[in-house]
């Protein structure tokens, strides 16, 4: 279920289906312009980087983006018809690809507040489910989660740390979890490795190299 997908750091993900999808890029080292679909968890600039999207971007790609990157999206497309705004906690299809929007925030801090609106995905492509957590603690919300992968961030500060993130996995319906958001801006390399000595009963796969 992964030999499609690359994170290339953070929280930059690609898979590549009948569709290719990327969530979130950010640092792209090359000018990819392949993109079908953009999803972006929310505005901050390394989730949502228009320098990033630019280059994965090709003529009709669509955005997808909570309402708070509304107006550069619109910018990045040049035609609202390619920009899909979305909210937390609601089904969606977009031409051949239906996802969930969940809930993604804080519970104390405020980096991500829940009134934001920002969000994670659960991606259907090609039959596989493939759950981007955004920059989330672990919530409430999200103790329903059912997904085939599963994305989920463990950096700290900004989102849950390693144990918290293990935790979180340990609680979910996923098969497989790849660690995200650590290594480039918050949170050591070696967090992944703790991260996957604390979670049980699945497959943990690191793709930050």
């Amino acid at each position: 279920m992964l030999e499609n997908v690359t994170v290339f750091c953070h929280s930059s993900i690609k898979i590549v289906g009948s569709k290719i999808i990327y969530i979130d890029p950010f640092r792209i080292n090359q000018e990819y312009h392949d993109a079908n679909y953009v999803f972006s968890t929310h505005s901050h600039y390394d989730h949502f980087s228009e320098d990033d999207i630019e280059k994965v971007m090709k003529d009709n790609t669509f955005i997808i983006t909570p309402d708070s990157s509304r107006e550069l999206a619109y910018n990045l497309t040049g035609d609202k018809d390619r920009v899909m705004i979305v909210e937390p906690n609601n089904e969606y299809k977009i031409n051949d690809v239906s996802f969930v929007t969940t809930y993604a925030f804080n519970k104390e801090k405020m980096y991500h507040q829940k009134k934001e609106n920002w969000v994670g995905y659960i991606i259907n492509l090609d039959g596989i489910k493939y759950y981007i957590a955004g920059d989330t603690d672990d919530i409430k919300e999200l103790s329903d989660i059912e997904c085939d992968v599963a994305f989920i961030p463990i950096g700290g500060k900004y989102t849950m740390d390693y144990e918290e993130a293990a935790g979180f996995a340990n609680k979910i319906n996923a098969k497989v979890v790849v660690p995200t958001h650590y290594g480039e801006i918050i949170g050591e390399k070696e967090d992944a490795e703790k991260f996957k000595s604390l979670v049980k009963n699945k497959e943990v796969k690191i793709l930050i190299k």
